[in-house]
């Protein structure tokens, strides 16, 4: 790894405040996360796979670090990991990332929380912890992630993680849990749209949203203002969606009364029609949404959030076991988190240098080879501009 990236590295986390006393301090704390996040993006999944790393790879990373007392050992990582603190580590995470990416006007993000299944310790009564993250699908790069508190839910989580976020002109995506006002209303401070499905815990929006659109297609209310549909078929599925939007200020006074619902610009609703193997099933969601009723874009929000649950829960359980990890000590699980999605982001950032590769198959190759390891860390050569 060069010597600039190294240092870059040092910008975003040399500011961390140890959590070790003076005189246990036998390995720089720098030192530690560094080849902790290199054992990570090359397939370690906890501290004792990475002092496995460090021992097998000592030669190259003394060409970067200093290493005075050699490689940490598994239960130095572990003790740092425990107690390091997570807000600082995330603050961190984000300033790395907001360097090299920047999230565009129009962009979707979706938020989603995921419990780390693992990490329960029942013996001691500590229940799994749960997380928030923020994943950016243009970008396609996880932008940040908050734990969720051990005597609360992730309702007061999202607002939390978005205040932390930097959203200026995208459009923000949640599941039905979120839609709160609270979380409409952090979205637009960060000067973000705001999508919102409508489900059982809005009960009355629910049945007010519903009338809308019966009264609509019935041609006794206010007229639909943008339909959209798209059709697909994938070997013996077909599938129909089609999203229509009301953006009347009659019906949205009557659905806000009150303005509780921040910049409230329309109502969405979208019906989805699916064929399997000659059996039909239909669904309807309905949505409020801060956008101007563009169904296009609607349905392209909608459909983007899902990505959250593909390319980061699903890649975390599957391509680094999250579920299958047993630490379960202080900040050890949230600390992982933040190395695994920082592991993810350099792997997605990559991608276009290993086209032909699948994530799983990009960390076994860095595993194996210190010059792609490298490469994976320090991303694709950027363009020249004039």
């Amino acid at each position: 790894m060069a010597e600039g990236d190294l240092a870059s590295i040092a910008a975003h986390f040399g500011t961390l405040t140890d959590p070790r006393v003076n005189r246990t301090k036998a390995h720089a704390l720098l030192d530690i996360l560094t080849i902790a996040i290199c054992a990570v993006v090359a397939g370690a999944d906890g501290p004792t796979g990475m002092e496995t790393f460090g021992q097998e790879r000592e030669r190259w990373l003394r060409t970067f670090l200093d290493l005075p007392n050699g490689i940490p050992s598994h239960a130095t990582f572990s003790r740092v990991l425990a107690r390091l603190d997570p807000t600082e580590l995330q603050r961190c995470f984000l300033a790395w990332f907001a360097a090299i990416q920047t999230t565009t006007k129009g962009a979707f993000v979706a938020l989603d929380g995921k419990t780390l299944r693992g990490s329960a310790a029942r013996s001691w009564g500590e229940a799994a912890v749960q997380v928030v993250s923020a994943w950016a699908s243009t970008n396609r790069l996880v932008l940040g992630q908050e734990r969720v508190a051990s005597a609360s839910n992730e309702i007061p989580a999202i607002p939390a993680l978005l205040e932390k976020l930097h959203l200026a002109g995208c459009i923000v995506t949640v599941d039905a849990l979120h839609c709160q006002v609270k979380t409409a209303s952090t979205i637009r401070d960060r000067q973000a749209d705001y999508v919102l499905p409508v489900k059982d815990n809005q009960p009355h929006l629910r049945a007010a949203i519903a009338a809308a659109f019966a009264a609509a297609h019935a041609g006794t209310g206010a007229a639909i203002h943008a339909t959209h549909q798209t059709e697909e078929t994938n070997r013996n599925r077909w599938e129909r969606r089609t999203v229509w939007t009301i953006t009347a200020p009659t019906v949205l006074a009557q659905l806000n009364p009150d303005g509780a619902w921040p910049d409230l610009a329309s109502i969405g609703m979208l019906r989805s029609e699916r064929r399997l193997n000659g059996t039909t099933t239909s669904d309807q969601r309905l949505f409020i949404s801060s956008l101007d009723g563009n169904a296009q874009t609607l349905l392209a929000a909608i459909r983007s959030h899902w990505e959250i649950e593909n390319c980061v829960h699903w890649i975390l359980d599957v391509v680094f076991r999250e579920d299958d990890s047993r630490v379960a000590v202080g900040h050890g699980p949230a600390n992982l988190v933040v190395l695994r999605h920082i592991a993810l982001n350099l792997l997605q950032q990559a991608r276009p240098m290993y086209p032909k590769r699948s994530l799983k198959q990009q960390r076994f190759a860095a595993s194996l080879n210190t010059a792609t390891l490298g490469q994976i860390l320090v991303g694709p050569p950027q363009a020249e501009t004039g």
